[in-house]
């Protein structure tokens, strides 16, 4: 029989830390650090190094004594996505490594970056740090707790109560969708059929006087996929189409419902989806949606 393998475990420990000394110039950085402040160093050059070195990458010789206060804001410049963090790492949540470029540097430092969601960090994303309390710091890296994203969007609830009164036209197309029934006039000069009800011609400006009823199927002539929530809609993504009712000349806009957005497409038929006639109102809210009927397509 296979026996359990053999399994040590050991520790590697510097009982009381591991100390070394920082160096005059990593040392006046994380000094900065500790009063809330981020610095780099310039090369003989004029390029300025964050986090600073004590020699100049390019030529190997020692760079000045001109120390350089430089963002606090910065842009990312590439990052990695950590979505389960552990132990050592500096957030509790899910968040980015980046690569951030601090205003005022030549080079960039390695930070998490507190974005939310990984749909929240990109290229070109603006940052700022966000410093531990001054009670906290201690002159290290981690004085910086993470940087997140500068506010660029800000949500204003928005809220308007108002009352309109329908004219005659709309109050009696209302009337119809109330009782399950598309009223529709027709111009008996150009013939046209509109739907909603008008009681005037938009073409030739004659008087309509002819009321008809359309029934409550028609086709899709075109439409668009939403993906912001919408209290009237099925589901999110939703589609909002122009429907051509059977004997209309001008399409009506609609919710469309009961088929996935992606399957929507122009030429469908369609048939009107009424709510239950106890539940009716004076209301376009009669009608739920619109929903596919089957049949093969209109070529449009």
């Amino acid at each position: 029989m296979p026996s359990d393998p053999l399994v040590a475990e050991h520790v590697l420990e510097f009982p009381g830390g591991y100390t070394r000394t920082t160096g005059p110039v990593i040392g006046r950085f994380l000094t900065e650090l500790r009063d809330g402040r981020i610095v780099g160093v310039r090369t003989a050059d004029g390029l300025v190094l964050v986090p600073p070195l004590e020699y100049d990458p390019a030529t190997g010789e020692s760079v000045t004594e001109e120390y350089v206060q430089v963002g606090p804001a910065g842009t990312v410049l590439s990052w990695a996505w950590v979505g389960t963090p552990r132990k050592g790492h500096p957030l509790d949540r899910p968040f980015a490594w980046a690569l951030i470029k601090l205003d005022g540097a030549d080079t960039s430092l390695v930070h998490a970056v507190d974005a939310g969601t990984v749909k929240g960090i990109r290229p070109g994303l603006r940052v700022r740090p966000r410093f531990k309390p001054e009670s906290d710091r201690i002159g290290h890296i981690t004085d910086i707790s993470c940087f997140v994203p500068e506010v660029t969007t800000m949500i204003a609830p928005v809220r308007i109560e108002y009352r309109i009164q329908p004219g005659r036209s709309l109050a009696r197309f209302l009337e119809g969708v109330r009782d399950g029934i598309f009223l529709a006039g027709r111009c008996t000069r150009c013939d046209k059929v509109y739907v909603p009800y008008r009681t005037t011609c938009p073409e030739c400006g004659s008087t309509i006087g002819e009321e008809l009823e359309l029934p409550d199927t028609g086709t899709v002539t075109t439409f668009a996929i939403n993906n912001l929530p919408d209290p009237r809609a099925p589901e999110v993504p939703f589609v909002s189409a122009y429907i051509l009712l059977d004997g209309a000349d001008v399409p009506m806009i609609a919710l469309m419902g009961d088929i996935p957005a992606h399957e929507v497409r122009q030429g469908m038929r369609v048939k009107a989806v009424w709510l239950p006639p106890e539940e009716r109102t004076l209301s376009m809210t009669n009608i739920k949606w619109f929903a596919p009927t089957g049949e093969p397509d209109v070529r449009l």
